[in-house]
């Protein structure tokens, strides 16, 4: 199996999601660390599909800078829009993410580096 069509490692039933947002701008339900995306609950097909997504984003930055691009990005949205969860939304990994998440057909047909053209 190419990388491009690669599927994370899903955990569901864990309190992970509920502690991180407690630091957080919005209620996490799951999130991606790497290859492994973990949800305080069951998943469904669409947030299967949303973190998947994430996932094509850290293999496309290295992992590594994955995280720190993601918080730049935050970052730089929160001076902009003065709001943490505005600027989570406006996040070009999230808006990739959150726009493609329907579409069972999005991972076959994605461009590497996508989330590059969406402006915040």
């Amino acid at each position: 199996m190419s990388l491009r069509l690669s599927k994370p490692f899903f955990v569901e039933n864990s309190n992970i999601p509920v502690f991180i947002s407690y630091f957080s701008p919005i209620d996490i339900e799951a999130i991606t660390l790497g290859p492994v995306v973990i949800s305080r609950g069951s998943m469904s097909e669409t947030t299967k599909m949303h973190e998947t997504i994430h996932w094509q984003q850290y293999i496309e930055t290295g992992i590594i800078g994955f995280p720190f691009l993601y918080l730049a990005y935050w970052l730089v949205g929160l001076i902009k829009y003065r709001s943490g969860s505005i600027a989570y939304y406006q996040i070009p990994f999230e808006q990739e993410a959150y726009f493609n998440q329907e579409n069972p057909f999005y991972l076959i047909t994605r461009k590497r580096w996508s989330w590059r053209k969406i402006k915040i």
